[in-house]
C-alpha cells in the first residue's frame, strides 16, 4: 500500500512508526510531518488543516490510505471527501468528528441517550454562565465548545477562576470560533482514564486503556496543558471497571447510530471514575496525544493491516494483540507551554536517546534547519520506554529523555510514578501484598 499520514505531530510520528514497520506498506507519506516522522517516511509541505492541499497530494501519490491524525481536518470533513473520490480514509466524516468539534453536541448526546456525564450547562453569555458556576458552588469545568488544540479547558476550584475562563473564550476571544460558546459543568472526582477502541459500519474493536497528566507540573499542579505523558495498560484497574469503560464506549457508538451517524476510525473516550461509576469526561475522533505514543509501541500486530480494516468495514474479522508489557511517554516541553515560549532552539542528545534499550523517542514540535533539529512547538519530544512493568517502562523513558537538551526545556518527573508503585507485577507491590495479606 501506499499510505499518506496526515498531521506532523507525536501521534502522527507514532502512527508513522508502527507502519513502517508493516509489511503491507510499499510508500510511507506525511504531509507536514516533522524531523522526526522524516526518518521514516517521505514529508510534504502541506498543512494538515488544509484540507484541498491534503486533497491533491492524495491524489498525486494515489494513496491507496489516507490515516487523518488531528482533529481539524476531520472536524472540517476531509475524510468524506476522500471517501467522495474513492479513496480509503482512516478517521470518521463530519458527522461523527461532531463529537470532538463540539462539546455541546457531545453532552447533548450523552444526555438524550442516558450516557452516565457530569451535570453541564451550555452559554453564549457571560452573566448566566457565572449564574451556572454559583448553582456548582464556585468549583466548576469551563471548556471552550470547540477546538482548542487541548487547551480551552480550565478546572477552576474558585468562582473568580471560572469567571475568567468563561471571559477568556467569550469576551476576549483567546480560542476564536471554538471559544464562541462555553461549556460549564459540575467537577468530577476520580481517576481520569482514556479509552481507544475501533469503529466500523458493524463492529467496535477495543484496542487500548491508557493514562494521560494533563497538568504541566508535578503533582498534578499548573495549568491544563495538551498532556505531559502517559502510560499503558493501567495494571491497578479491576476487571469489572474496565468492562464497565468499554460498556460506555458501545453505548456511544449505538447512541450514535441511532441518530443516523455511521462513525468510522478511532474512538477515543475519556472517562473519570467517580464512586458512582465511570462518567464520560470527553470524546476524540482520533488518536489522543501523548497516549497514541504508549499504545502503539504495546501492539503485535500489523498497524497497517488493522487501519485498512477499519477504513474497509472489515473490523470483525480482525484480532488486536497487545504485548503485556508497559510503556510510559514523558513529554519534553519549551518553557513557558502551555503559555508563551520560544522556538528555535537546537535540540542536543538526540542519537544518545535513540540508543537507550527498550525505547523511542517521538518528535511532536520539531524541524530540520541547516543540519540541526530544532524546536517547533509547546510539546517537542516524548520519550518512551517500554518493559515488563510499569516501573520498568519509566526507568528506561527517563533515562532516554536525561539524554536530551534544549534551552528552557521542561518535563514533569512524575510521570506513572503512582501507577509504578500498584503495579502488582512490581517488587514493591509483591512486598507490600506480603506484609498486608
Amino acid at each position: 500500500m501506499r499510505v499518506l499520514v496526515v498531521g506532523g505531530g507525536g501521534r502522527e510520528h507514532a502512527l508513522c512508526w508502527g507502519l513502517a514497520r508493516s509489511p503491507l506498506v510499499e510508500q510511507l507519506h506525511a504531509a507536514p510531518g516533522n524531523a522526526g516522522i522524516a526518518s521514516v517516511a517521505t514529508c510534504h509541505a502541506a498543512a494538515a488543516d488544509d484540507v484541498e492541499a491534503q486533497l491533491r497530494l492524495a491524489e498525486e501519490l494515489d494513496a491507496d490510505l489516507v490515516v487523518i491524525g488531528p482533529e481539524a481536518p476531520l472536524v472540517a470533513g476531509l475524510a468524506d471527501q476522500l471517501r467522495a473520490r474513492g479513496r480509503r480514509a482512516f478517521g470518521p466524516d463530519r458527522d461523527g468528528a461532531r463529537l470532538e468539534g463540539s462539546k455541546a453536541f457531545a453532552k447533548e448526546l450523552m444526555v438524550r441517550h442516558g450516557i452516565a456525564t457530569a451535570r453541564a450547562a451550555t452559554f453564549s453569555e457571560v452573566g448566566p454562565a457565572i449564574a451556572f458556576v454559583d448553582e456548582l458552588s464556585g468549583r466548576a469545568v469551563v471548556k471552550a465548545d470547540g477546538l482548542a488544540a487541548g487547551k480551552g479547558v480550565t478546572v477552576a476550584s474558585t468562582g473568580a477562576q471560572a469567571l475568567a475562563a468563561i471571559e477568556e473564550c467569550l469576551v476576549t476571544g483567546a480560542f476564536g470560533a471554538g471559544g464562541t460558546r462555553v461549556i460549564v459543568e459540575e467537577v468530577l472526582e476520580g481517576a481520569e482514564v482514556s479509552a481507544f477502541a475501533l469503529v466500523d459500519a458493524s463492529s467496535i474493536v477495543p484496542l487500548a486503556l491508557a493514562q494521560d497528566f494533563k497538568r504541566a507540573r508535578d503533582g498534578d499542579t499548573g495549568p491544563n496543558t495538551g498532556g505531559m505523558g502517559a502510560y499503558s495498560p493501567l495494571p491497578w484497574l479491576d476487571p469489572s471497571t474496565e468492562a464497565r469503560i468499554w460498556g460506555v464506549v458501545s453505548s456511544t457508538v449505538r447512541a450514535l447510530q441511532d441518530e443516523g451517524i455511521a462513525y468510522s476510525g478511532l474512538l477515543y473516550t475519556g472517562v473519570m471514575l467517580t464512586e458512582e461509576g465511570p462518567k464520560v469526561l470527553e470524546y476524540n475522533c482520533r488518536f489522543g496525544d501523548p497516549e497514541t505514543q504508549v499504545v502503539i509501541p504495546r501492539l503485535r500486530g500489523d498497524l497497517a493491516e488493522m487501519l485498512d480494516a477499519c477504513a474497509t468495514d472489515r473490523l470483525a474479522d480482525l484480532k488486536v494483540d497487545l504485548t503485556e508489557d508497559a510503556a510510559v511517554a514523558v513529554v519534553l516541553a519549551s518553557g513557558g507551554y502551555p503559555g508563551t515560549y520560544e522556538t528555535g532552539w537546537p535540540i542536543d542528545g538526540l542519537d544518545a536517546a535513540a540508543a537507550s534499550r527498550d525505547a523511542v523517542v517521538f518528535h511532536s514540535g520539531t524541524a530540520e534547519r541547516e543540519g540541526r533539529v530544532v524546536t517547533e512547538g509547546g510539546r517537542v519530544l516524548a520519550a518512551t520506554g517500554w518493559g515488563p512493568t510499569v516501573g520498568d517502562a519509566r526507568e528506561r523513558a527517563y533515562e532516554a529523555s536525561s539524554h536530551i537538551s534544549f534551552d528552557g526545556m521542561t518535563r514533569r518527573n512524575d510521570i506513572a510514578a503512582g501507577a509504578a508503585e500498584r503495579d502488582p507485577r512490581s517488587d514493591k507491590e509483591r512486598d507490600r501484598r506480603m506484609e498486608n495479606p
